[in-house]
């Protein structure tokens, strides 16, 4: 086999982590137009069946740290590797599963997963490339997130529909072949294994089960009554051991996520920008869908192509619109503009939802919703890694998508609790009235918190335009500034 130029080799491994972006977030939204698929063959309720949902978001951000220090110590390459293996054995089991337990336990693997490939793929892009073929790597990865987040939703309703909701989840393993089997030779080999700091595994395990046990009260709350044992026990016992995980973060000589971190303004920011990007994002996500499936009565692969619009127009927000506004104005307005952007988007889709709506009206509020994505999408993650050494990039980007993981596992149950509150029982025994109620409350609600979150961007301190051009790059390489410091 002849080897490949310089060149051709940094395009390959271009693409190769922009695709795994594609992967992880397809991932997040490719089950939505299958829930109803799903709930029916396996007997999900209408509340429990968001788990199918939810237990990949938790397990993505319960493990996204301990991700990060992995890549840190182990190597980027080897647990690049290792996500993707991971992703294409647990789509086998989710697509053959044959209970509610065996395909929430594949997703949680499946987290797993994309909580170990994430900051490979990062750590990967700081390492592959340099000056301008990095800006190029990140814009390009930007982009990819951005299509996989809208595109989810696409790929799931064709495939559930020309086939079963089985194959959301089996199309991964070719999806993870595709990069597997180029990867040994295009991807730089690690260095030698670092040990020498160890892992802080308890740090982990605290955070891992203390997100669970929230989410778990939030996701049984709305069902059981929220004084009932099993929410209530959940987000006490949830409080008490993400309280026991910052005690313990603070003593410890190795700390899984640094606290000093926290000081830093422009990471902070976006981690709280990010929480409430994805909480609104999870719940519209799911707002949308049921209104183009039970109410409008669409096919999932109708409901699919209802989401095109929203894929199209949140890459151009993402691969066009983004690099150059952060060039201009700087991340900060950026974020800002997405975030307000985004909610008018969501809200616009929400407000025209009617018992006799269509397409056409939905397609305004799609345009302005996908644009203002792809702004937050790539913007926020430039501003996480401003001011951060660049030896800590892997858990700044880790502590960002902690908070966005969390935001939509938190939004998804408060989102779908307001959406079912407006009627009893199940989609098909409801009054589509009183369906479309709940669904425009959710909607707007979800709207609203985008609109309000935007004004957090200007947290951020004010950046000259020639710091923004480079803002990717800074994200890798920047010094901390006292300027940045919270406090």
């Amino acid at each position: 086999m002849t080897t490949a130029t310089p060149a051709k080799k940094a395009g390959l491994v271009m693409f190769l982590l922009a695709f795994s972006q594609v992967i992880i977030s397809v991932d997040l939204n490719i089950v939505y137009v299958a829930l109803p698929d799903i709930g029916e063959a396996l007997g999900f309720s209408e509340q429990s069946l968001q788990w199918v949902v939810s237990a990949y978001a938790v397990s993505f951000g319960g493990m996204l740290l301990f991700g990060g220090r992995a890549v840190d110590r182990l190597g980027a390459r080897r647990l690049f590797m290792t996500g993707l293996t991971f992703y294409a054995v647990s789509s086998l089991v989710g697509g053959l599963a044959n209970s509610q337990a065996l395909l929430i336990g594949a997703r949680l693997v499946q987290g797993m997963g994309g909580a170990l490939l994430f900051p490979a793929v990062l750590a990967l892009i700081a390492t592959s490339f340099e000056g301008q073929q990095r800006t190029k790597a990140f814009a390009v990865w930007g982009a990819a997130g951005s299509l996989g987040l809208a595109a989810g939703a696409l790929l799931g309703g064709v495939l559930t529909d020309l086939a079963s909701w089985r194959w959301v989840f089996l199309v991964n393993i070719p999806l993870a072949l595709v990069i597997l089997i180029p990867a040994p030779r295009a991807v730089r080999p690690d260095g030698p294994v670092n040990t020498s700091g160890g892992f802080d595994v308890p740090a982990a395990l605290l955070a891992t089960v203390g997100v669970s046990a929230v989410v778990t009260g939030l996701v049984t709350g709305p069902d059981h009554g929220w004084t009932a044992g099993l929410p209530a026990t959940s987000l006490v016992l949830g409080v008490l051991l993400l309280t026991a995980f910052f005690v313990t973060e603070a003593k410890t000589r190795n700390p899984l996520m640094p606290l000093r971190l926290l000081k830093n303004r422009p990471l902070v920011v976006a981690m709280a920008v990010l929480l409430v990007f994805q909480t609104a994002l999870a719940g519209a996500y799911y707002v949308f869908t049921t209104y183009v499936q039970p109410v409008l009565g669409y096919s999932p692969v109708q409901a699919g192509l209802a989401f095109l619009p929203l894929t199209l127009f949140s890459i151009i927000g993402s691969g066009r619109l983004a690099p150059k506004m952060m060039e201009r104005f700087g991340p900060r307005i950026t974020l800002f503009t997405g975030m307000i952007v985004n909610g008018i988007g969501i809200g616009l889709t929400a407000v025209v939802m009617t018992t006799g709506g269509s397409f056409w009206a939905l397609l305004p509020g799609s345009f302005v919703w996908g644009v203002g994505g792809g702004l937050v999408f790539v913007s926020v993650f430039a501003t996480a890694g401003s001011g951060v050494d660049a030896e800590e990039q892997g858990v700044a980007s880790a502590m960002a998508s902690t908070a966005q993981q969390v935001g939509g596992a938190v939004g998804l149950a408060v989102l779908v609790a307001v959406a079912n509150s407006t009627f009893t029982g199940s989609y098909t025994d409801a009054d589509p009235a009183d369906v479309v109620e709940g669904l425009r409350l959710a909607g707007l609600i979800g709207a609203g918190l985008l609109v309000l979150g935007g004004f957090l961007a200007l947290a951020i301190k004010r950046q000259p335009a020639v710091q923004a051009a480079s803002a990717p790059e800074a994200a890798v390489h920047a010094e901390p500034e006292s300027e940045h410091a919270l406090g």
